[in-house]
């Protein structure tokens, strides 16, 4: 393959991703929704009591109510 056949290759290329960026509006934009997946770190347990007092997971500080101690925490 010489110089100019390979030149005339990449215009090829460069007009075909051109002419596809005009014919698209919006190249990357979702067709439609995507559903969150039901992952086990979103659930939350209420078999733990509630307190107003300190923190299950960092006694020092208040329970401030995070849910952190009644999910798996990812």
């Amino acid at each position: 393959m010489n110089e100019e056949a390979l030149r005339a290759l990449v215009r090829d290329a460069i007009a075909r991703l051109d002419a596809a960026d005009e014919s698209s509006a919006a190249p990357f934009a979702p067709v439609q929704a995507v559903p969150l997946a039901r992952d086990a770190s979103h659930y939350r347990y209420s078999t733990l009591p509630r307190t107003d007092g300190p923190c299950l997971i960092e006694p020092t500080v208040q329970c401030n109510h995070c849910g952190y101690c009644e999910s798996h925490g990812h």
